[in-house]
């Protein structure tokens, strides 16, 4: 090796190592996704908080009990079990470590029953796990339909029946207990960037299905002409809060009945 490249060798060396130690004192998160196209909806989210300087990983699920993080695959390992496929790649309870914190943006009722009972064997449910129990934060997106995108597709619906949907809100609250924060999807980074910067974003998203009350919360609104059950059981988020409905709406019986079991109030707003 002459002078020339044993410079440039240095050189490179220096620069690398700069470049870590400013990745390493920003804030890192990491995203967990379904599979490979569910982040595509997240653009903004990762704008945001590249403006607001936190880094984010993104770990796509290949399955229940294998994910990809990076160029690493990672697989859940049974009692006793060595995992080979990938030596340098940690298993899913040592991923938490190196995050301030993990967001999930949908969660479904097999996972939700894992990790609010303390059981393993998937990728989220070992995740959320560790990140709980070494004090990382944990965010999840609180619309889920509690259905995974593959079952969506294959079963062709979007909400599970009333029945499955108890079960898998009281998960949720079983969930919240242990520390587990549920909020809107589009909020997410928001909530991220609260969390870890202490302070709202500049620019934060608006929901134009919504108004801002006193207390910061949100309220949906129903524009439409009949209130039905269906459309009361497709809306996760409305729970122990008000629906506003225009003056003139017509609610059907049974969307009263949802709407009671769920502690949803209507409030009526202007003319019909």
């Amino acid at each position: 090796m002459n002078m020339r490249e044993m410079i440039e060798a240095i050189t490179k060396e220096i620069l690398q190592s700069l470049t870590q130690e400013e990745q390493q004192k920003a804030p890192r998160i990491l995203y967990v996704f379904c599979d490979s196209q569910a982040h595509e909806a997240y653009a903004d989210h990762f704008i945001q908080l590249k403006k607001h300087g936190i880094c984010h990983d993104l770990l796509f699920l290949d399955g229940e009990t294998s994910s990809w993080l990076g160029m690493h695959k990672i697989e859940c390992g049974g009692a006793g079990k060595i995992i080979a496929a990938d030596e340098y790649a940690p298993a899913p309870i040592e991923v938490p470590e190196q995050y301030a914190g993990i967001v999930i943006p949908e969660i479904d009722l097999d996972n939700a029953a894992r990790i609010a009972t303390g059981l393993k064997g998937t990728i989220k449910a070992e995740i959320v796990f560790a990140a709980l129990v070494t004090g990382k934060f944990v965010v999840v997106g609180s619309d889920s339909p509690g259905l995974k995108r593959a079952d969506r597709r294959t079963l062709q619906t979007l909400t599970l029946p009333p029945a499955y949907e108890r079960i898998f809100q009281g998960h949720v609250e079983q969930m919240k207990e242990l520390g587990v924060e549920f909020i809107e999807q589009k909020r997410l980074a928001e909530r991220v960037i609260v969390k870890l910067k202490g302070k709202q974003p500049d620019t934060p998203s608006v929901n134009k299905d919504a108004v801002q009350t006193w207390g910061g919360e949100l309220e949906d609104t129903f524009a439409g002409k009949l209130l039905t059950a269906d459309w009361i059981r497709s809306q996760p988020q409305l729970r122990d809060t008000t629906l506003q409905v225009r003056k003139g709406t017509i609610v059907s019986p049974l969307a009263l009945d949802t709407m009671r079991e769920r502690g949803v109030t209507i409030r009526y707003l202007g003319k019909g």
